[in-house]
């Protein structure tokens, strides 16, 4: 029976109702004759505080409230990919058809399409005993994702009967005998969202998430399962890096959140990634992305819901063994969601007026991530990863404010991002010396296997470099670069190429927009030969200003414009160059 209660007080996206004593915290209720939808976050004796996530102008004392008994739920099922829902999984381009460009108040409309029909190949058979987790079939939802339809959580039994053909998501595509009856399965499954969805372990990263980025996968690399953190202040790049992350990180679905960011950015994102070509299938990227876009312009409230929906679309598709990316921008958006509703609430403010829970909120939301061996009682030992990447929006670029720190306690890959980089045209502009990777241990034995201990000795000797350059630069500006050393003169020119030639990186051109291991790792070793052969020359007596302009210097410069078919016999070339005229200029210096 509906429980039914009357509104006592409206102050913005919080409504207050009475007689709603045995409703349940976070329960989704309809609020007013519109229809609101909102949720129960709050109960005191027979109140019960709501967050509405619509506009509520015009809803006032006296009207009613009424609950559905269940909490937020978002629907699972196929049909997810190439969806674009708001923040509580509704579908935008289904209320443009209803409602025009304006989503009207009340509108509900389903999740997924309840009648498209879906051709179902089934996996089990009559007789087999299921439970939680097993694959009952598969349906093929675009080229690049098939989607397995999986037993729910909580079942398990012997198949009585198994469907093969079309159907839609409704329908029943299998009946499994339980200890309670028989009961019929249809491919859409229903899931809270503020509940992780279960796993049988989580493993430890070993594995790296590439992304196509040099400053990333060479010198600050995340894990498969990872949680990352992209803070910086307005300008500086945050969203074109998590665009960069979307469309060239190896994942099999991206789960792109646009909580409270600005409407121009999400059209960025919605007019490109149709029209980007995945590397991984040839097809469009939107074949493997799902879209949730709650702009700065919508309720806030349902700011909040948009991260819980987007991470609990990713668990379902972590769950079917697919490794899965969720990118959200911003949460620093998310947690002014979260400072409203706790102001509004009365509660206590703690630091900058955040609620004293805003820690706790960012550690549920990145602790679902991880790489997992996923529920499967057939034998099926399948595995899947969620790689969370959260960007951050400290007011002026100032990292000591709570939700930057709440986030660094929590991530254990810190990509910081440097306002006086962006202005200097210097993308990514993620700061090398502030940044850090705590997965570097762990991910060092793949990087050996897979591409030689010299990928990381590159690794390490570059940013020894680059760290030598920042106490340089302080005697520098004191006393001028001609008062250094030769050497120290060849470290602040190598700093230099590393920075501009390979930190550097343009994510609208074609061919440096994605550069994979094993070009990062030849680019790298060419500028570390390059410093290692003029050092060898310099102390033969060689000329710094010969050295440093030597033809190939042009070509180093131009390394990264190389196509990715071409590249390596192009480095070969540049490396052999570069050896035979640092040679001669070394040569030289020996008979001067």
């Amino acid at each position: 029976m509906a429980i039914k209660g009357t509104i006592v007080k409206v102050s913005g996206p919080l409504i207050v109702a009475d007689g709603m004593a045995d409703v349940q915290m976070y329960d989704v209720v309809r609020v007013s004759e519109k229809k609101l939808i909102g949720e129960v976050i709050e109960l005191r004796s027979d109140r019960a505080s709501i967050q509405v996530y619509e506009e509520t102008g015009g809803i006032g004392p006296g009207e009613p409230v009424e609950s559905t008994g269940a909490p937020l739920s978002v629907e699972l099922a196929p049909g997810l990919i190439e969806s674009i829902y708001d923040g509580i999984q509704r579908p935008l381009n289904v209320i443009r058809e209803q409602a025009g460009d304006r989503i009207n108040r009340g509108i509900s409309v389903n999740a997924i399409d309840h009648e498209k029909l879906w051709n179902f190949i089934p996996v089990a058979n009559v007789g087999d005993d299921v439970s939680a987790g097993d694959v009952l079939g598969t349906v093929q939802e675009t080229e690049a994702v098939l989607h397995k339809i999986m037993v729910p959580n909580g079942v398990s039994g012997k198949v009585t009967w198994v469907y093969s053909g079309e159907a839609n998501v409704l329908e029943p595509i299998a009946k499994i005998a339980t200890d309670k009856g028989e009961i019929e399965l249809p491919m859409l499954q229903k899931w809270p969202v503020r509940v992780g969805r279960p796993y049988v372990k989580k493993f430890p990263p070993k594995v790296p998430l590439c992304s196509g980025q040099r400053i990333i996968d060479t010198m600050f690399p995340i894990a498969k399962g990872g949680a990352a953190a992209v803070p910086g202040p307005f300008g500086s790049g945050k969203t074109v890096v998590q665009h960069q992350l979307a469309k060239w990180s190896d994942v099999d679905i991206v789960v792109y959140i646009g909580c409270g960011e600005r409407g121009n950015e999400m059209t960025d994102v919605l007019r490109e990634f149709p029209e980007l070509v995945d590397p991984r299938t040839g097809e469009s990227l939107m074949k493997r992305t799902i879209l949730i876009a709650n702009t700065s312009d919508m309720p806030v409230a349902a700011r909040e819901a948009s991260v819980y929906t987007g991470i609990t679309i990713a668990e379902y598709f972590r769950d079917m063994g697919y490794d899965v990316a969720v990118i959200a921008d911003s949460t620093s958006r998310w947690a002014e969601a979260l400072r409203e509703m706790s102001g509004r609430l009365e509660e206590m403010p703690g630091e900058e007026g955040y609620p004293a829970y805003l820690a706790s909120r960012l550690a549920q939301f990145y602790e679902r991530a991880g790489m997992v061996q996923c529920i499967s009682g057939n034998g099926d030992t399948r595995n899947g990863s969620l790689t969370a990447v959260g960007a951050v929006s400290p007011p002026g670029g100032d990292l000591s404010e709570p939700v930057s720190q709440g986030t660094m306690r929590i991530v254990k890959v810190f990509w910081s991002l440097d306002a006086s980089l962006a202005s200097r045209r210097h993308f990514p502009a993620i700061n090398w010396l502030n940044s850090y990777s705590l997965y570097l241990d762990s991910l060092r034995p793949w990087y050996d296997e897979h591409l030689g201990k010299q990928f990381f000795q590159n690794r390490d000797k570059a940013m020894a470099i680059l760290q030598e350059e920042s106490s340089l630069n302080e005697i520098v500006q004191l006393v001028g670069k001609d008062s250094l050393s030769p050497s120290d003169q060849l470290t602040l020119e190598t700093a230099r190429i590393i920075r501009e030639d390979f930190l550097q990186q343009n994510a609208f051109a074609d061919i440096d927009s994605y550069s994979d291991h094993g070009r990062q790792l030849q680019m790298l070793t060419i500028i570390l030969d390059y410093d290692k052969l003029c050092r060898a020359a310099i102390a033969k007596g060689a000329s710094l200003n010969d050295l440093f302009n030597i033809e190939a210097r042009v070509d180093m410069g131009r390394a990264k414009n190389v196509p990715a078919d071409q590249y390596e016999a192009a480095y070969s070339k540049l490396a052999a160059d570069m050896e035979a005229q640092i040679t001669a200029i070394a040569e030289k210096g020996e008979e001067d």
